[in-house]
């Protein structure tokens, strides 16, 4: 049983010197303020990604698109609300992932909505204190999901590109979703509670979850009790930018 909860900052060149990540582990690139703040430049490859994990979600280089990860394989989600396969040069600001492997199963019943995935999630969850990695495929009666363009430099906040960012409904279609719970006290790092994403079962649709509705669907969740964050060492960007600012109202206007 996973039972200590541990937490590492890392170099890059410490994480992608050959260090293996034991199951269990999130291993995250850059905070989701520094993200918030507008630090879009990408500093971690897709391939170097894929070293340490099979399932996650992030965004890409420059804020092009919803990144999606799912068994071994990364996904772009445009704004355009085409999917691609990006090459294994792709850069990432910001991602978090894992090498998912299922300690629980839930079943979610017709008619539950975000919220309630949530809820009932929640409640089957023994340690709210650790991070917890979920797959959820099934079918959707409703999913709303949206994704950004890339952006030009200077970049704006992220509060503003999503006010521009593109929309998608789609109606009875079956999928994936691929999310991650973190811990309250995670705040400026991660998105504290739930961050989710979808991709369908065609790869055709997807993006970041704004609300949606269960037809069916099987819930599949990973604990992990070790969190590895990687920080940026290149360039002069994250060493000055301001991370000292509460920037949860920010957050909570761009997850709504």
């Amino acid at each position: 049983m996973k039972k200590h909860l541990v937490i590492i900052v890392s170099l890059m060149f410490i994480l992608f010197g050959g260090q293996v990540l034991a199951k269990g582990t999130v291993m995250q690139v850059s905070t989701i303020d520094a993200l918030v703040a507008g630090l879009y430049d990408g500093t971690v490859s897709c391939g170097q990604l894929l070293k340490h994990g099979d399932l996650g979600i992030g965004t890409f280089d420059r804020l092009e698109g919803e990144m999606v990860v799912l068994d071994g394989t990364v996904y772009q989600v445009k704004a355009d609300g085409t999917v691609f396969k990006p090459g294994a040069e792709m850069t990432t600001p910001f991602a978090a992932l894992c090498q998912f492997t299922k300690d629980k199963t839930i079943l979610l019943g017709q008619g539950l909505d975000f919220k309630g995935v949530e809820a009932v999630i929640d409640e089957s969850l023994p340690d709210k204190n650790l991070f917890h990695a979920i797959k959820i495929k099934g079918t959707f009666s409703y999913m709303k999901t949206r994704s950004v363009p890339a952006q030009i430099k200077p970049y704006p906040p992220l509060a503003e590109v999503t006010k521009k960012q593109a929309l998608f409904e789609m109606h009875d279609i079956t999928g994936t979703i691929v999310a991650l719970r973190c811990p309250p006290y995670v705040q400026g790092i991660n998105v504290p509670g739930y961050h989710m994403h979808f991709i369908s079962e065609d790869r055709t649709q997807g993006g970041h979850i704004i609300d949606f509705l269960v037809d069916r669907g099987t819930c599949d969740i990973d604990t992990c009790n070790e969190f590895l964050l990687v920080l940026p060492t290149e360039g002069k960007d994250f060493q000055r930018v301001d991370l000292s600012k509460d920037r949860s109202k920010e957050l909570n206007q761009i997850e709504k």
